[in-house]
């Protein structure tokens, strides 16, 4: 069983600051690459940043520049700076994260989530 738990959101001003935290724990053989993706109500579930075990990121153009994920691989722990939020910012964000195993498998498994919400 494993477990991505959120932490960090919260409700913000537009220009202000956050940072997301994502541990993973549970039957972990191998952390491949983690990321964060976003919701906004009415909206499709959408990518944000990626990262993987390598430190090789992306991110998605309407955060480039402002957002910088990371990660902890010690840890098992992804992380989301987000600087310059704007209420198009708002959204459940969700940690993702692949994990492979010793078969051969892999497997993707999601947070619940955590509330972001920029107020103009």
């Amino acid at each position: 069983q494993v477990q991505l738990v959120e932490s960090g959101g919260g409700l913000v001003q537009a220009g202000g600051s956050l940072r997301l935290s994502c541990a993973a724990s549970g039957s972990i053989f191998r952390l491949n690459a983690m990321g964060w993706y976003r919701q906004a109500p009415g909206k499709q579930r959408e990518l944000v940043a990626t990262i993987t075990t390598g430190g090789s990121t992306n991110y998605a153009d309407s955060v480039k520049g402002r957002y910088t994920v990371s990660r902890d691989n010690a840890k098992n722990t992804v992380y989301l700076e987000m600087n310059s939020l704007k209420p198009e910012d708002t959204a459940v964000y969700y940690c993702n994260a692949r994990i492979s195993y010793p078969s051969g498998r892999g497997y993707d498994y999601w947070g619940q989530g955590t509330q972001v919400t920029v107020s103009s």
